[in-house]
This record gives C-alpha cells, sequence and structure tokens, in this order.
C-alpha cells in the first residue's frame, strides 16, 4: 500500500508537493476548490498544479470532492449544484491527471431510501458521462449517518449494481466503515469486512482507503476520526488491514487531526504495520 495523506494547503495548491515531501507522503488526497463554496476549480490553475505535480513525482493524487456536494439531495437546486460542481471538477481532474475523484454516496434524510438511491445513481451516471479516462470517479461510504445511500457493503453493492458502470470504483474510509457497526478493531472483523468485498462483487472495486482511526465506540455511527493508533480501532486493526492482499497495490491516505511532524510519524507508524 501506498501510505499517505489527505493535504491542507492554505497556501494554495503550489503548496502541495513540498507540503507532501515534508511528511512523507507516497499518495496525497486535496481539495482543488474551495472546499466551502460552489465556484469549483479553474481549468489553467489546474493545468498549472498538474505539471507541477507530475514533475514532483510524488505519486498518485486524488481529489476529493467540496463539503457541500450531496449527490441525493432531495433539494432539486442543491441536488443541480451539486451535479455542476462535480462535473467542472473532473474536468480539472482530467486537466491535472489525478488519479480519482472522490464523492461521498450522499444522503436524503430518514425515511424511504429508495428514492435517495435512485437520485445519487442518476447523478452518478452524469458524472461518469463527464469523467474523463485518465481519472476514475470513486464513491466513498458513508459513516451510518440518517438517510444514507450507503454505508455498508451491501448497500454499496445495490448502488454499483444500479449505476452498472464498470469505470466507477470504491473508497473505504476505516472510521466510517467501525462506526457504521463494522468490526475493524479486531483482525476477524477484517477479514469478515474482506470477505463480504468479495461476495457483492466490490473487492475488485477497491481503489482508495481512508486509513482513519475512530474517537467513538463501533457502532456509534458517529463520525470522529482519530490519529491512527490512538483510537477505538487501535492498531491490531489497523495492521490487519494493511497487511490484506486487497490493498496491496492501492492507495491508503490518513485524514486525522496529525499534523507537521506528527502526521510524518502517523504514516511511519502505518508503514511500520506491513509485514
Amino acid at each position: 500500500m501506498r501510505v499517505g495523506a489527505h493535504l491542507r494547503t492554505p497556501g494554495g495548491l503550489r503548496t502541495a508537493v513540498e507540503s507532501a515531501r515534508n511528511v512523507g507522503a507516497d499518495a496525497v488526497q486535496l481539495f482543488i476548490s474551495n472546499p466551502r463554496a460552489w465556484s469549483g476549480p479553474r481549468l489553467d490553475t489546474a493545468e498549472k498544479f498538474g505539471a507541477e505535480w507530475r514533475e514532483g513525482g510524488i505519486g498518485p493524487l486524488f481529489v476529493h470532492a467540496p463539503y457541500l456536494v450531496n449527490i441525493a439531495s432531495p433539494n432539486p437546486e442543491f441536488l443541480g449544484k451539486s451535479l455542476e460542481l462535480c462535473q467542472k471538477s473532473v474536468r480539472a481532474c482530467g486537466v491535472i491527471e489525478a488519479a480519482g475523484f472522490v464523492v461521498h454516496a450522499g444522503a436524503g434524510g430518514p425515511g424511504e431510501r429508495a428514492q435517495p438511491l435512485e437520485r445519487a445513481t442518476a447523478v452518478l451516471q452524469a458524472i461518469l458521462s463527464a469523467t474523463p479516462d485518465s481519472t476514475r470517479l470513486l464513491v466513498e461510504l458513508m459513516p451510518g449517518t440518517a438517510g444514507a445511500v450507503a454505508s455498508t457493503i451491501p448497500e454499496a453493492s445495490e448502488l454499483f449494481q444500479a449505476v452498472d458502470d464498470e469505470r466507477l470504483g470504491l473508497v473505504l474510509d476505516t472510521c466510517h466503515l467501525f462506526v457504521s457497526g463494522y468490526a475493524l478493531d479486531a483482525p476477524a472483523g477484517v477479514e469478515a469486512l474482506f470477505d463480504e468485498l468479495h461476495t457483492m462483487g466490490l473487492a475488485g472495486r477497491l481503489r482508495l482507503m481512508h486509513i482513519n482511526d475512530a474517537k467513538n465506540e463501533r457502532g456509534s455511527r458517529r463520525d470522529r476520526h482519530e490519529v491512527v493508533g490512538e483510537g477505538s480501532i487501535g492498531l491490531d486493526g489497523f495492521a490487519a488491514i494493511v497487511n490484506r492482499p486487497e490493498v496491496r497495490e492501492i492507495s491508503g491516505v490518513v485524514e486525522t487531526p496529525a499534523s507537521g511532524e506528527a502526521r510524518k510519524a502517523e504514516l511511519e507508524r502505518i508503514r511500520s504495520l506491513v509485514r
């Protein structure tokens, strides 16, 4: 597994290469536009950053959708804005030659799941129509929140079958899975997760892991990340995860509170678990 981190870039995208080197990241995830705005990325900025990133030779780059995006929103205006922003973003990802664009599976609020699933399916199909060949569209499972389209592997399988496009990839967040009820704090629970991935036909769709410990207990449905090894999942669980054959050739990025030297130490801690 290539081990890296989601980078904050307060000085702009031009700081990403140096920031990645400073923490020893072999893969990076970041935002390429304001994560709290609908404006989206500029293609000229993306072109310049892409050239700098490729020249830096760090490793795979993944772009995360802004926080505002909800591909299953019941609000038509919000849904339309989410689609437009994602389409702008995947076009910029193509210019950058990013490995993947990550979008949450979305939520429609409490109640009937069929309509949010239909909305998420339609939006993902529309985003795929704008996604260039150089970038993979990746769906991240939710942390068991109310109305979530997909938090579990069977729910993800239902979504992937509905979209029916081999270009769609999967992102698993260890904190999200744990607070959704998966027993990732024990090797047997990790084995059960990956068995389910194979049973549901999704093992080959896995393209990225978010390696995050959890502040809260299993099944809490509270998405609060903790530094790897300092939360409820613990190092035994992460050792079982990073040594799975399914993750050997993919990237894993942390999205935890660590920064600077603490982030560098966290990445080294993860690498030390690999046998």
